[in-house]
């Protein structure tokens, strides 16, 4: 388990905490001496919503009463909100939304590294539907490099790795096994596929559907090939451009990271990195450390 930070922010009687990835949002209302409740609804990303999108986005599938609910203070971590730009715009939807004035909007590094590594020092790395990667001081980020998003980024994450699954099938790669499988699960009209990617939002997402295929074909020489050399690509762009991978434990969160788990192991091993821990989701640990407000 993560140490959680001890923190001297005010105390409130209740947060809503909420950890938003480009495919789901998690919340969760913390309230002294009551069960936490959770929620879920589909992800938010500013980069690729307006504040309309996710507007409606809440108010036709958050199941939120605010009559039986209340929050003094809403907690957001999100993919896309690392700029003060976008933090105000997800802080507008949000005070919109639930008429609270008390916001606070951070990136979804910031959740992975407080839910991680608490008050100590760590390289923090998310590999879900995108990727990314920071220093964390044991207080905040102190170094991060820029993320060039799914388009030109994104290195490791299911987005990249869908991409190479789909490449792999429509340029004939796979063998026999692996071009029936994927048959199997999404079809073989490979012009219907780019017509999707192409002509519907979130082609993110879409693409990170495809790393089901690897899931289901684990110990495939060529399954193995494709998710050691995308999880390959983000060590060596990301991780192992900051000196401090080699002084501090490498702590991982999101769905391909704790899918692909035994392969982030043996990279660690080969680059003699140490690993800490290796999360689904920050969810949990977000809990802990904002439970010390209450």
């Amino acid at each position: 388990m993560p140490q959680i930070c001890k923190t001297n922010l005010p105390v409130m009687p209740s947060i809503l905490v909420v950890e938003s990835g480009s495919t789901k949002t998690d919340w969760c209302l913390l309230a002294k001496g009551k069960k936490a409740l959770h929620f879920s609804t589909a992800g938010i990303n500013p980069h690729l919503q307006t504040k309309e999108n996710i507007l409606q986005l809440l108010q036709t599938e958050l199941r939120w009463n605010k009559k039986k609910h209340h929050a003094d203070k809403i907690v957001y971590y999100g993919a896309g909100a690392g700029s003060t730009a976008k933090q105000k715009l997800i802080a507008g939807v949000l005070k919109k939304h639930f008429g609270i004035d008390k916001i606070e909007v951070n990136g979804d590094m910031m959740a992975a590294a407080r839910a991680l590594c608490g008050t100590n020092k760590g390289m923090v790395s998310i590999l879900g539907t995108g990727s990314n990667c920071c220093y964390y001081n044991g207080n905040k980020i102190a170094e991060q490099k820029p993320s060039l998003g799914f388009i030109a980024g994104d290195e490791g994450s299911g987005n990249y790795i869908g991409k190479r699954v789909l490449q792999y099938y429509a340029y004939n790669t796979f063998d026999a096994e692996l071009k029936l499988a994927f048959e199997q699960l999404f079809g073989n009209d490979v012009q219907a596929i780019i017509n999707k990617l192409y002509a519907e939002p979130f082609p993110n997402r879409y693409l990170a559907g495809f790393v089901k295929l690897l899931i289901d074909t684990r110990g495939h020489y060529m399954t193995e090939n494709i998710i050691e050399d995308c999880l390959n690509d983000f060590f060596h762009h990301h991780i192992l451009k900051y000196r401090n991978s080699w002084k501090l434990p490498l702590y991982f969160t999101g769905s391909v990271a704790y899918e692909f788990r035994d392969v982030i192991e043996n990279l660690c091993n080969q680059y003699e990195l140490e690993l800490g821990t290796i999360a689904k989701s920050p969810m949990d640990g977000l809990m802990a450390y904002h439970k010390k407000q209450l």
